[in-house]
């Protein structure tokens, strides 16, 4: 009879910026410090705010708190916390998304294959003034979260969503960490780096997989700011510019072929869904649906066309 594999370590990466998300990191903090399957090390990364960082200090304990040592931006204090993990599987949580007490517990149960590079989990946004009538389900990766169209049970996916993934430490430091040129700077919304870690990490390596654990479950603080009709076309207009610039570092193939089946096949319901509910409902919300998907999908795709124009 085969060896049973032990479970691999865990060390949680948290990062942070500002002192406006105090509470809600304290609250992020303790929902890991409660988790069913304890972490190894628990590693705050306080980017370039040395109030924040004092602050921190002072407040509270059982958890590593250092100070970003790389480039200012997610992408740099990310790799400030890869750098001083010590455990097998590193995990990544936002300051603003507070984990299920079973997150950690059903991202490392995939970890006994060695075929398996990343897992990551599902991403629930907490509205802080609800849901905006125009705001369907299939636009939720604008606010980071999970969105309409993703697989419903455990499956193999291009890439994690970055609120809410852990990756093998051996494999972080194999490729390098992730790309400083890439990521969220401050509240400028720029993103794309798991994506295109995810893309760096398989290649090269025939049969290694990356998985979405929809089981594994955080949910994502939303500011009433992050629902308006302007943050949405400004975070598309970004999603363009990024991922332009991961498609001349990866690929147009491998950067986009998860966008090209979101875009023929989820897309086109959601609209028709909007004027369905328009038309047979008389539901005027289904119109002003219909018209955020079709504005996003302008923006990105205008966004990455002008991202093309410059080289990475």
């Amino acid at each position: 009879m085969p060896p049973v594999a032990e479970p691999p370590t865990v060390s949680v990466v948290i990062c942070s910026y500002t002192m406006a998300r105090w509470d809600l990191l304290i609250n992020v903090i303790g929902s890991v410090q409660a988790q069913t399957y304890r972490p190894q090390q628990i590693l705050i990364v306080v980017d370039h705010n040395p109030d924040l960082y004092k602050r921190l200090i002072e407040a509270v304990r059982d958890v590593t708190i250092v100070e970003n040592s790389g480039p200012r931006g997610l992408s740099g204090a990310r790799n400030t916390g890869v750098g001083l993990a010590t455990s097998d599987v590193v995990a990544f949580l936002d300051d603003d998304a507070e984990a299920a007490p079973d997150w950690l517990e059903r991202l490392t149960a995939f970890y006994d294959d060695p075929d398996v590079l990343a897992v990551g989990g599902r991403v629930e946004p907490v509205w802080e003034a609800g849901r905006p009538a125009y705001f369907r389900e299939e636009l939720d990766w604008i606010v980071g979260c999970t969105h309409r169209g993703l697989p419903r049970v455990a499956s193999e996916v291009r890439n994690v969503i970055g609120a809410n993934m852990s990756f093998r430490r051996d494999v972080l430091l194999q490729v390098g960490g992730f790309n400083v040129g890439l990521g969220r700077l401050g509240s400028v919304p720029l993103g794309c780096e798991e994506t295109e870690i995810c893309i760096r990490s398989t290649i090269g390596t025939p049969g290694s997989r990356v998985v979405y654990e929809p089981a594994a479950v955080v949910r994502h603080f939303v500011p009433a700011a992050r629902g308006t009709f302007r943050y949405m076309l400004a975070r598309a207009w970004s999603e363009g510019i990024s991922k332009a610039h991961v498609s001349q570092l990866v690929g147009h193939k491998r950067a986009l072929g998860s966008e090209r089946r979101y875009v023929r096949r989820v897309l086109p319901r959601a609209i028709f869904s909007g004027i369905g509910h328009w038309i047979v409902g008389g539901k005027r919300e289904g119109l002003s649906q219909a018209g955020a998907v079709v504005a996003v999908l302008v923006f990105t795709t205008a966004g990455y066309v002008r991202g093309r124009q410059f080289k990475a």
